[in-house]
Formats: C-alpha cells, sequence, structure tokens
C-alpha cells in the first residue's frame, strides 16, 4: 500500500471505533495484531483491545477522537490526535463526575498489505485523571 493509504487506514481505525463506540471492525487488523499501550504490562491482542476500547466508551459515551497531525513511513503511521469525552458513566471503579476531558494521544501503527498489525499507543493517562478530579493537579507555586 502507497503511504497515503497507509494512512487512510489509521484514520479509519479512528473514525469505526468513534462511529461504533469501540467495536473495531475485524477487517482493519492482521491476525496477529498486537497492541502494546503504556497502562498495559503485556500487549493486546484484538479481543482485549476491543474489550478495553468499549470500557472506555461505556464510560464516556460522547468520546471522539480529532486527528491532528499523521506521517507516514514505511510500514509506520504515526498520528497525534486529541481524545475528547465527558465522564458520564463508572470507570475503573470511579462513579461518573460528568466532567469533560481533552487530552493527547500518540499512536505508532504498523501495517502489512492492508491491515494493522502492530500499534504502539501513548495517551495522557494522569491528564485525564486529572481532569476528572480521580487525581489532584498539581499545585501552582
Amino acid at each position: 500500500m502507497s503511504l497515503e493509504a497507509n494512512k487512510a487506514l489509521v484514520r479509519r481505525l479512528f473514525e469505526e471505533s468513534d462511529h461504533r463506540q469501540g467495536d473495531l471492525p475485524a477487517e482493519l487488523f492482521g491476525p496477529n495484531y498486537a497492541a502494546h499501550f503504556t497502562t498495559m504490562p503485556m500487549p493486546l491482542n484484538l479481543d482485549g483491545h476491543v474489550q478495553m476500547t468499549k470500557m472506555f466508551y461505556a464510560a464516556f459515551p460522547d468520546l471522539h477522537h480529532t486527528i491532528e497531525d499523521q506521517i507516514a513511513e514505511g510500514d509506520k503511521v504515526f498520528t497525534r490526535a486529541t481524545a475528547r469525552g465527558t465522564h458520564l458513566n463508572a470507570f475503573m471503579g470511579i462513579p461518573a463526575t460528568g466532567k469533560s476531558f481533552a487530552i493527547t494521544i500518540t499512536s505508532l501503527d504498523r501495517v502489512m498489505g492492508d491491515e494493522i498489525v502492530e500499534e504502539w499507543v501513548l495517551g495522557d493517562t494522569l491528564g485525564m485523571m486529572q481532569q476528572l478530579g480521580a487525581i489532584p493537579a498539581p499545585q501552582a507555586s
């Protein structure tokens, strides 16, 4: 696939995730897909990724991503996106706060053929928890 086609495939992943509330279409992924999240001790397969993603959409039903930048080289696509949502249901034991968040997410996706085969994702989890009030924000000095 061309670099532009690789970028379009990753954009589709974000769009389908938002549209389907985390129910990711299997045809986007290779059979041995692995997702590496900084908050997870081990990589997730597609089923694990779907379960985790659905948990986020259940807690933040209006969750959506805006792609800010994308760069492709070889078989890799780097994406910087903004994730926004409102905490309307319990999340990881934290009761709904009704507060909104906006955080930066970066992902590096490896594409083979027309499938995503590996993904590394880094999100500002600390910033999200601070915006939700679950963790105190640093005090200005």
